[in-house]
């Protein structure tokens, strides 16, 4: 049984508690509502935070096992329902929006203050500081978390075919900058280490998009592995053999 709480409330179910957790509860309806840039597998339409967050969570529980370290499952699972959360006031920033990520931590920062600030303070502090973790990437769990949450975009992006990069215009060069950016940490995340200067001169093709951004098909395997723009420490071995 996964622990509601890592530590005893302060204080009873008196109804002041009980009346600013059901305030934080709906509040927190409004992930709802906010959109994504990432379309849903099908393409029929953006998703929205909440449905994203629920299938991070999922992922979690089902990739386990590919962590690369040992985790607190419990612990990552509670991490990825929350980490979005402040997106309700600060919005998604999408990955691919300079401008909005020069912003990005400081908005965030202030949303955080005000949705955690609605529960009582002993739980204010406990989710707070559980979504610090998430972006702090100083833990096994909060790096496997944020692998997840990088992966997941990617795999819809996959399925439906690179819809998410024509409808933005992004090119090999583009897409690529933006992994180097992330690289190092997802790599901690799942015990991987980056690609050597002369396979990163490859990764145009082996990824399956053409310099002009044209995206080819490819295996799910190669997708996810050349995406994520790393290898494994270990000799190279077929997911489904692991």
């Amino acid at each position: 049984m996964w622990p509601v709480s890592d530590s005893a409330p302060e204080t009873g179910n008196d109804a002041g508690r009980l009346e600013r957790q059901l305030g934080f509860i709906l509040e927190i309806d409004k992930l709802k509502s906010v959109l994504r840039q990432t379309r849903l597998v099908d393409e029929s339409r953006r998703e929205n935070d909440a449905e994203h967050s629920w299938e991070v969570a999922m992922m979690a529980i089902v990739l386990a096992e590919h962590a690369g370290a040992p985790i607190d499952l419990a612990r990552v699972v509670r991490m990825l329902l929350i980490h979005d959360i402040v997106e309700i006031d600060a919005g998604d920033t999408f990955i691919y929006d300079d401008a909005a990520r020069k912003t990005q931590a400081e908005r965030e920062e202030r949303a955080a203050e005000r949705l955690f600030g609605l529960l009582p303070d002993d739980q204010a502090v406990e989710l707070r500081e559980l979504w610090t973790e998430f972006e702090d990437l100083k833990t096994a769990e909060s790096r496997f978390a944020k692998a997840l949450d990088r992966l997941q975009p990617l795999l819809h992006n996959y399925h439906s075919g690179g819809a998410l990069w024509s409808e933005h215009g992004l090119d090999h060069g583009r897409v690529t900058k933006a992994k180097r950016d992330h690289r190092s940490r997802l790599a901690n995340a799942l015990g991987l280490r980056p690609r050597s200067p002369e396979a990163r001169g490859r990764r145009g093709a082996a990824a399956g998009v053409s310099e002009t951004g044209e995206f080819r098909s490819y295996s799910r395997e190669t997708a996810t592995a050349q995406l994520l723009g790393v290898h494994k420490h270990e000799p190279s071995r077929r997911l489904s053999d692991r």
